[in-house]
């Protein structure tokens, strides 16, 4: 457990061992066993949790800063978050609070919607390539390639044997991904059904947040039952060993928020950056800027 002291008193640091608690175990997949108001690993509350957000910041840019250098100096090193979830989950609040720990110019946001006529004139993918990140970055993909097999799955968007032929797709690119330097953090946003009605009516309570809210989102309500089944085919199949599926329990946004940020800690503490060596002479650099009086 990493720790920190702030005005004396000791808080922890995000969440330790975060990824094997949150990550899918081998087989198939079963969403209503996991409890979406559960806090692995944290047993403290919304206070705690904040704070141990917070104390996280210094060592985030940290790390980012290094990532940076790393590819400055011809690294090729990157990081993918994935981010899904049922409507309502918190997309935008992990954006908002735990990316939010990074400098901004670093990090480069995509969120994926309907495909344009152009997009859909090629393979799922071809949207989805143009914009991971390059070395050095920090990707967020609000919503991602795999909304081609699951929406796509519940509203028929595509033929069975198109849907089908899409997971072995993302498992093949996100290999290549992997393989070429890309960490990838995929994490779904776990909600229930009564959280997600409670969060839609705050919507509709709240003048500032109805511009969220589309009727749309009562008609997807009588599709819940099928969404998750999505989900979890699309987990079981595309849950991998060098892409790990990531099941984090949101009804507390706090907590949500606080494990989506410790996997990112956790995956870069896995690259083990280090600041790059110069390959000049630094006594010899000083000596010379010393030396120059203008």
């Amino acid at each position: 457990m990493t720790d920190t002291t702030v005005d004396d008193a000791t808080v922890t640091t995000g969440i330790p061992g975060v990824g094997e608690l949150l990550a899918l175990p081998p087989g198939p997949v079963d969403l209503g066993a996991v409890d979406p108001e559960g806090t692995p690993g944290f047993t403290g509350g919304k206070r705690d949790g904040k704070a141990a957000l917070e104390a996280m910041a210094d060592e985030m840019v940290e790390l980012q800063t290094k990532l940076a250098a790393d590819a400055y100096t011809g690294g090729h090193r990157r990081l993918l978050l994935v981010l899904q979830g049922m409507d309502t989950s918190g997309k935008g609040g992990v954006v908002k609070h735990a990316v939010g720990l990074f400098d901004a110019g670093g990090v480069r946001i995509r969120s994926f919607g309907a495909p344009t006529p152009e997009e859909l004139a090629h393979d799922f993918l071809w949207r989805i390539e143009r914009e991971t990140p390059q070395a050095g970055q920090i990707g967020i993909f609000d919503r991602s390639h795999y909304e081609d097999v699951l929406i796509g799955r519940v509203r028929s968007l595509a033929p069975p044997e198109e849907i089908e032929r899409r997971y072995g797709a993302i498992n093949d690119f996100e290999r290549r991904l992997v393989d070429d330097g890309t960490v990838v953090v995929k994490c779904l946003l776990h909600i229930s059904a009564d959280e997600q009605r409670e969060r839609l009516l705050a919507r509709l309570d709240d003048p500032r947040k109805r511009w969220k809210f589309r009727p749309e989102d009562v008609d997807d309500r009588a599709l819940w039952d099928d969404y998750r089944a999505a989900y979890e085919v699309a987990l079981e199949r595309c849950s991998t060993e060098w892409a790990p599926w990531y099941v984090v329990p949101s009804n507390r946004k706090w907590y949500r928020t606080l494990a989506v940020a410790s996997l990112l800690r956790d995956a870069l503490r896995s690259m083990e950056l280090r600041w790059p060596e110069p390959d000049y002479d630094v006594e010899e650099q000083r000596r010379r800027l010393e030396a120059d009086d203008r």
